[in-house]
């Protein structure tokens, strides 16, 4: 190898990290980047997605963002790593604090199949009812909380048109899976303020 080779192979090294950088950087303006992930002012946004086991920081909330279905922000340590294997969470929470009543479709196109609740994490405010609606695709599936949460749509069932509800009154982060598929990462996460 000679000096010439050596300057060379430092140069595009050099190279490609300044555009790794570069894209990394990009991604923390505007949407969050793909992932909602990465580096943030550290002024918290609203999204208020906390719960009362611990404070967030700055890499743990992200700024909110207009998007076409509304406004997302991004989602807490403890979404992050309940989604972590589900393929239709970006990073981010819908959110839909204004709303009486949210629709959560069950049987929706992620995780290789209609294996998938959509939107796959939302953020909501007490009182509001969220139904769960199924799309008859993907199989039988059912709504339950992991751990000893509320939700319980009972057996599983396939059909399209099956509503389940549940209406929160309290704050917190409520977790949940399709227990025939949940380990195809079939889960969801509602965060309450």
């Amino acid at each position: 190898m000679t000096m010439t080779d050596s300057l060379d192979r430092r140069t595009v090294l050099r190279s490609t990290g300044a555009v790794v950088t570069a894209g990394l950087l990009a991604g923390c303006g505007g949407d969050g980047g793909e992932d909602g992930s990465g580096d943030d002012d550290g002024g918290g946004g609203e999204d208020g997605g906390t719960t009362d086991t611990e404070t967030d920081t700055p890499t743990e909330t992200e700024m909110s963002t207009e998007t076409e279905g509304g406004e997302t922000a991004g989602a807490s340590q403890e979404v992050s790593e309940y989604l972590s294997e589900t393929s239709n969470f970006d990073g981010s929470v819908s959110t839909m604090t204004d709303q009486d009543t949210v629709t959560v479709t069950v049987g929706a196109e992620a995780n290789g199949g209609a294996f998938g609740f959509d939107p796959a994490a939302i953020n909501v405010s007490t009182g509001t009812t969220v139904q769960f609606e199924w799309t008859g695709e993907g199989g039988n599936h059912n709504v339950v909380s992991d751990g000893d949460g509320p939700l319980d749509s009972g057996e599983a069932v396939g059909e399209e048109g099956v509503n389940y509800e549940y209406t929160f009154e309290e704050a917190g982060t409520y977790l949940y899976y399709c227990t025939p598929h949940e380990t195809l990462g079939m889960k969801g996460a509602i965060v309450v303020e």
